[in-house]
């Protein structure tokens, strides 16, 4: 890799600045995905920001000019087997066959009579603004009332991780909008379960109504009588005519008979499954659920081929609460949902970070898992809740 390095440190010695560089075609892809390395500007120095996405994950490292040679050598001799970069000047493409023969080839940009990239500021800013669903800079009058935002619209800093939690959010609420019936003269039908001091629920309504224009009903439901108090009196007070909040139990609710979408955010242990219970009875078109403190598994659990494991409590416990959820998900899709698991938030953040998306597609493409899904519960020792609720439901 030492031509490789001294092509790179040339372009730093000539003040060439790399815009791009990207290394790609991993070794092992269960080690590393991808590596991108762009210029950042930090206070008066020029470093270079690299991305590494490892499984779901993303981590970042800032290097210096003088060690960045070094840096992409390391990658390309460990890591990868490809290679493209760009300055201002010149395109640098680098393949290693599997042998380790690597070949390398450049471009000169301004010898072609090519335009050379722009470098344009917003490339090398540290602190470029993402476009969040939700405009940082822009006033929400919920998020001013709960705190999370100035009156100016400025985010306060210990309310960042709410804001990107909400927008994150409503991220998922904005993929699964062509899921949802557009009926006329009916509205959506939304329950959200659980919905505590409800961010995400007035989230969930201002990006419809507000700035959707969707017709919609949402209830929000928790147990909480005084919560539930306070934010009636936030959703008068914002004129969200078609927000409700009620005082309910998630298992014996019965307001509503058809439901479009329901959404439980963090209902503790087996509250979660009565939620999805219910979505499944109402044959709604769209779940969205953060389980929580998924409690249940971890006292069933017994299984004599994983005791060396299941003898450490705190990885008992976490895999407890993966089965628990992956165990969900099976059950929805045997209902005819397709079914993902999904990063909800960083782990840094929370360690309640999974969500449970769940669309309704008029098919039965789970039935096939069923006898898989037995002989794990019984590999296991387990007997989920949402599963006998299910199966009470199809004898009634």
């Amino acid at each position: 890799m030492e031509n490789l390095r001294n092509i790179i440190n040339n372009y730093i010695y000539n003040n060439e600045t790399f815009l791009t560089i990207i290394a790609s075609n991993p070794r092992d892809r269960e080690k590393i995905q991808k590596l991108k390395i762009r210029p950042i500007q930090k206070k008066d120095a020029l470093v270079y920001q690299a991305e590494r996405f490892i499984g779901t994950k993303v981590y970042h490292k800032n290097i210096s000019p003088s060690d960045l040679a070094d840096f992409v050598a390391d990658a390309m001799e460990q890591d990868f087997r490809q290679l493209e970069a760009k300055t201002d000047r010149h395109s640098l493409t680098v393949l290693v066959s599997k042998k380790g023969k690597m070949a390398v080839k450049e471009k000169n940009l301004a010898a072609q009579n090519s335009e050379p990239p722009q470098t344009d500021e917003a490339v090398f800013s540290h602190n470029r603004k993402k476009q969040y669903i939700l405009p940082q800079d822009t006033p929400v009058p919920f998020l001013v009332e709960l705190g999370v935002q100035t009156p100016e619209g400025k985010i306060i800093n210990a309310k960042y991780d709410k804001f990107r939690q909400i927008n994150r959010y409503l991220e998922f609420v904005r993929d699964i909008l062509p899921n949802l019936p557009k009926e006329e003269g009916r509205p959506l039908q939304i329950i959200d379960f659980g919905c505590g001091k409800s961010y995400l629920t007035f989230a969930l309504y201002h990006y419809l109504k507000i700035m959707n224009h969707y017709d919609i009903r949402v209830i929000g439901l928790d147990l909480k009588k005084d919560v539930i108090e306070t934010c009636q009196a936030l959703a008068d007070k914002f004129g969200y005519d078609g927000l409700k909040f009620l005082v309910g139990d998630i298992g014996s609710y019965e307001g509503m008979t058809q439901v479009d979408m329901v959404v439980t955010l963090h209902a503790c242990d087996t509250a979660t499954d009565y939620a999805l219970a219910k979505a499944v009875q109402w044959n709604a078109r769209v779940i969205l659920s953060v389980p929580c403190c998924q409690h249940e598994l971890n006292s069933q659990i017994k299984c004599a081929a994983l005791s060396p494991v299941l003898k450490y409590g705190i990885i008992k416990e976490r895999m407890a609460a993966l089965m628990t959820d992956a165990i969900r998900a099976n059950l929805l899709e045997q209902q005819g949902y397709d079914t993902q698991l999904l990063e909800f938030i960083d782990i840094e953040h929370t360690p309640k970070n999974l969500l449970i998306r769940a669309v309704k597609r008029g098919h039965m493409r789970g039935r096939t898992n069923t006898g898989q899904l037995a002989a794990l519960e019984a590999f296991l020792n387990v007997s989920p809740t949402l599963e006998k609720l299910l199966n009470t439901d199809l004898e009634a």
